[in-house]
């Protein structure tokens, strides 16, 4: 009898143990995968998982209507990134302004804050166009509206601090999704943005020109240049067989001549975009006594021959339509160059677009977009390239902007950054960044001079160089 009640007693015991065991398991539900969780918001699709090593990478569809004023006129598929540290870490929101990288990286606010990192293809570049392609739904607003929604449908899983950022087209499109949801972020950091205010006042490049660097290097390039036109019949016979070689046709801009001059002219600013003062050591010095090939080697190394082809251009149809239409584009002069080489001059981006597409320039956008910043400017960083032609024309602040600051790289060309710049305001841009983000430590906050990245550099990871592309573009 008693051995029974024993039993008896002991399997209401184990019974017991695994009810509470039971209760216990349903109280704490296991974590739902971060792929699982961002493949749950509605419109999001992925398209591939990529392995990085304490990351997760996502290169992701996301469904955005083509007109934001009239969503249900259609959709398109813009493609999207994800850089998955921890939910607990905050959010930088990266674009630069066209096609977004589908490799693993990581932009130096996101080293800084030790964050993940969500990036944004830009509008009509390929493949995130719609089909057919309205161009009247390129602009500045609805590429705002296209962050803004990506935004608000990740801000649940990533509910810490965000801060947007990009580099030249990027800082630009920072600066404008500030511009019309300026609740969204809780800073921005914008790099080498160009601020084409009055489109068709640009004296500020041509003094730029007049004294960036020493007067050394300057008459090295401006030799170089000029005595491409010089020689422009030899050297377009040359063009001529590169272009039949590879296949490059010139219906876009009009005619193999017209790309010949566009080449030549971009070659002293694509040098100092992309270039430093160092550089000037690999430019022909007697450009009278170089042969054709130098010359030749010279201008296609900085400038490419190969953009101004149809299939040059095809890519940066979006920018030069937006550079057309709003953004606006510099124009320049060549005071070094007789005017009897010159025949076209800088060309305006209407020569780079199809003509099968209308423009219609607005000169209004810029204008509001530079008051808003001067007046409303809270809680954003610009950074700029003393050696940077796009740097010319920068944003200002005004007496209404509020822990805003604009600062500028000694030396630097359009792959201007916080590190380089000196001591003092890269101690002070480093500690406002961790603070907008949420993560500055007491000591940063009392002392700015003792900020640092909270991530280790990775040089795989954290490309610093600035990414080479045609140079008459941001």
């Amino acid at each position: 009898m008693r051995k029974a009640l024993r039993w008896l007693l002991a399997f209401v015991v184990l019974i017991g143990t695994v009810s509470t065991a039971g209760a216990a398991t349903a109280a704490e539900p296991k974590a739902v995968d971060i792929k699982d969780r961002l493949l749950s918001i509605p419109g999001m699709s992925l398209i591939e998982e990529k392995p990085y090593t304490g990351y997760r990478f996502f290169v992701l569809n996301y469904t955005q209507p083509v007109d934001h004023r009239r969503p249900s006129k259609g959709t398109f598929q813009q493609r999207i990134t994800v850089l998955h540290k921890d939910t607990a870490r905050p959010t930088v929101f990266y674009t630069g302004g066209y096609s977004v990288s589908t490799t693993p990286s990581r932009r130096e606010p996101t080293q800084i804050v030790d964050g993940n990192q969500v990036s944004m293809e830009y509008r009509y570049f390929t493949p995130s166009r719609p089909e057919p392609a309205d161009w009247d739904k390129l602009d500045i607003w609805q590429a705002a509206s296209d962050q803004h929604r990506i935004f608000k449908a990740l801000k649940p899983l990533y509910s810490e601090n965000w801060l947007s950022t990009g580099g030249s087209k990027g800082g630009m499109t920072a600066t404008y999704y500030e511009r019309f949801h300026p609740r969204d972020m809780d800073g921005v950091v914008a790099y080498v943005a160009p601020n084409d205010v009055v489109n068709r006042e640009d004296k500020a490049y041509d003094r730029f020109f007049a004294r960036v660097g020493t007067e050394e290097c300057r008459d090295r390039l401006n030799g170089v240049q000029r005595e491409a036109l010089v020689r422009r019949a030899p050297l377009k016979e040359k063009y001529e067989a590169y272009a039949a070689e590879n296949g490059y046709t010139f219906d876009t801009i009009g005619s193999l001549d017209r790309a010949y001059e566009a080449v030549v002219l971009d070659y002293v600013w694509g040098f100092w975009q992309y270039s430093t003062l160092k550089d000037c050591a690999d430019i022909p010095a007697d450009a009278k006594n170089a042969t054709d090939d130098e010359i030749w080697n010279s201008v296609d190394t900085i400038s490419g021959f190969s953009f101004y082809t149809d299939q040059g251009l095809a890519p940066y149809t979006p920018y030069y339509y937006q550079a057309g239409t709003q953004l606006g584009a510099p124009t320049i002069h060549f005071p070094h160059i007789e005017k009897k080489y010159i025949r076209y001059g800088y060309q305006p981006p209407r020569n780079f677009v199809p003509r099968s597409i209308p423009m219609r320039f607005e000169p209004w956008v810029m204008r509001d977009v530079d008051r808003w910043v001067r007046h409303n400017a809270d809680q954003m960083l610009f950074v700029y390239g003393e050696n940077d032609p796009w740097g010319a024309e920068p944003f200002r602040l005004g007496r209404g902007a509020h822990d805003s600051y604009v600062l500028t790289a000694p030396g630097m060309n359009h792959g201007a950054n916080v590190a380089g710049l000196v001591p003092e305001e890269k101690a002070l841009a480093t500690a406002r960044i961790l603070d907008w983000a949420g993560v500055a430590s007491a000591d940063v906050r009392e002392n700015p001079s003792a900020a640092e990245p909270l991530a280790t550099f990775d040089a795989k990871l954290d490309k610093r160089d600035v990414q080479r592309e045609p140079a008459l573009r941001p």
